[in-house]
Formats: C-alpha cells, structure tokens, sequence
C-alpha cells in the first residue's frame, strides 16, 4: 500500500484524545497606521477552534493575509493570542509561563518556507542541526555528534559530504532538509509547516514531500501544514481547513472537501487550479475564480466575512454570523447557504 492509499485509508471521525486542541482562538494586533493607511485593529485570528489527532496531518489553505501563519504562530504563543485555548497533549500553553512553555515547544517544531532565511549562513550543517540539543541541555558530545549524523541520513544528506557545508554551499531542497533535521532533532510529536516546500522548485517539493510522509510513518509525527497550493496541500492532508480572512470557512476529510466543496470561497478557490487544458472551457458546474481584492482584516465586514465577494449573498450574510456545522460525517461548513458548486 502507498503512503496516499494508507492515508485514504485512516478513518477521519477519529477517536481518542486529540494531541492538540485550539478553541475559540482569537488573535489581534494593533495597527497605528502610516503614509496615509488607516490604524486600527488588525482581525488576524477570529474565534478558530480545530482538533489534532495523533499521526495525523491537517492542512490549512487560503489567500495570502486569511491569517495561517498567525494561526501557526499564535498556536506557538508567539506571539501570546488574545484570547482562547490552546490544549497540546492535555496542558493548556497559554497559561503557560516561561521555563515550563520552553519545555512544552519541545514537543511542537516548525518548519519555514525560506530554507535559506531560517538558517544562520556562518554555521555549518553539523552546527546547524546540533543547536537544538545543545538549546535544550542534550549532554555528551559524541552523543550529539553521533544524533547530528542519524539526523542527516534520515533526512536523506550524507554526514560526510554535507556536513561541513554551510547554507551558501548548499541547494534549496538541501538546505530545507537540514531544517526538517533540526525540527524533528528533539523528537517532537507535532511539526508546524509553514509554507516549507511552497518556494521549491517542482521536482524538489515532491522529494520534500515524500520525506514528510516517511517522518510521519517512522517517527509518528503529526503536521499542521499551511500552504496557499490547494493541490499541494491535498498531497499531504488527511483533512483540510480552508481559511479565510482569519476564520475556517470549511473543514473536512481531504478527498471529500475537494470532490464536494460545501462552501463558496473553497469551491472558488478550487476552481482557480491550473488546468491542464485551459483552452477547453471550466467543466460543468464548477465555480468560477474569484474576482477583486479580498477585504482588509482592519475592517471585515459584518456578518459573514466572505459576503461581499459571494454570489450567493443575501441580506442574512450581512446580519448574521455563519458557524461551522457538520454537513457530512466529519465535515463542518460556515454558510447559511451551504451546497455544491455556484
């Protein structure tokens, strides 16, 4: 059985404590504004709640500014949310102080979408990949140096071709396999991709790609993994969250919400997916891309914040405030007027 079979095979109505659950996340942050933009506060993060189980890997999708990586980051308590929970493995981190949230982000890593960015360029490859158990009080050198170099081959680099090289002296798709080898180096059981195989070239991202499968088979990892590449993310999801302007719009098993897109925005966004045979016309049924500028998270607008680009808006998305409710076993929708393709 392949890696996607086995995941079309999991059971998405899972059962059993989740390893990360986020309720009513809220994350805001103040904007004074400057050369003639106006100030106010900025609506990152608008009321998100989610489960992570155990081996599982999520996927949140959206437009560049919908709030993923705040999402990402406010998850991390970095910065702190405004308001909300953040339960991993059973501890809530916002209530967290200090030394006992250093020790929980043990457990939770991330990975970032500029594998040169994230790199010190000074440091070597052995150095690079050792920070993290020198960080966290790992003792014994030869340990380390023995741990660095099972890290690297896991990774698919040879210790001894790549482990002098500093960043400069490597490609992308290398340089993003000794930021996976940092992640994974203190044996986390969740990893944050933020973007990390959006800026690679096709044939490395599959490579990054099949590597993430592999870690989470050997290691048991779960990912929250935030992409705007819709067809990226279903490569690699057990279920998705499609995001917009700072709330989830839809979520549910990822072959599900991509045959049978619930709302507007994940139908739109769907169908903005290159075609192989453009010339040929959208196919029956499907939605058409959308058109304009999504609105400011300084000033979203009243009810449902997807209204004023909705063909399908009525005076109660301008009152009224859609929550998510379940469609189909596992499948929640926010719309007051859920179904198939506009």
């Amino acid at each position: 059985m392949t890696a996607v079979q086995e995941r079309t095979a999991r059971d998405p109505n899972r059962t059993g404590e989740p390893l990360l659950r986020v309720r009513h996340l809220v994350q805001q942050f103040t904007s004074r504004g400057a050369g003639g933009i106006k100030g106010g506060t900025v609506h990152a993060v608008s009321d998100v709640s989610f489960d992570l189980h155990p081996g599982e890997t999520l996927g949140v999708v959206g437009e560049t500014g919908s709030g993923k990586s705040t999402l990402a980051r406010s998850i991390l308590q970095s910065p702190r949310p405004r308001s909300g929970e953040v339960l991993f493995q059973g501890t809530d981190l916002t209530t967290l102080r200090r030394r006992a949230l250093v020790e929980a982000r043990r457990e939770m890593q991330l990975v970032f979408q500029d594998p040169f960015g994230s790199l010190n360029p000074r440091w070597r490859v052995t150095d690079l990949v050792e920070e993290p158990l020198l960080g966290y009080g790992v003792r014994g050198a030869e340990h380390r140096r023995k741990r660095v170099g099972e890290l690297l081959d896991l990774v698919g680099l040879d210790p001894a071709a790549h482990g002098r090289r500093r960043p400069r002296e490597l490609s992308g798709g290398q340089c993003q396999r000794v930021a996976i080898a940092r992640a994974i180096a203190l044996n986390p059981a969740l990893v944050i991709c933020d973007e990390a195989a959006s800026s690679l070239d096709v044939l490395v991202q599959a490579q990054v790609l099949n590597l993430f499968e592999q870690l989470r088979r050997e290691l048991g990892l779960s990912y929250l993994f935030i992409s705007h590449d819709l067809a990226l993310v279903k490569q690699v999801s057990d279920r998705v969250a499609v995001m917009h302007l700072g709330q989830f719009a839809e979520i549910g098993p990822a072959d599900e919400l991509y045959a049978h897109p619930q709302h507007p925005y994940t139908a739109a966004l769907l169908a903005s997916i290159p075609e192989l045979a453009p010339g040929a016309g959208r196919a029956e049924g499907r939605s058409a891309p959308l058109s304009g500028e999504p609105p400011s998270p300084l000033e979203p607008p009243t009810g449902c914040r997807f209204r004023t680009r909705c063909p399908k808006a009525e005076d109660r998305c301008e009152r009224e405030q859609p929550v998510l409710r379940e469609r189909a076993p596992g499948h929640r929708v926010a719309c007051h007027f859920p179904g198939g393709a506009l």
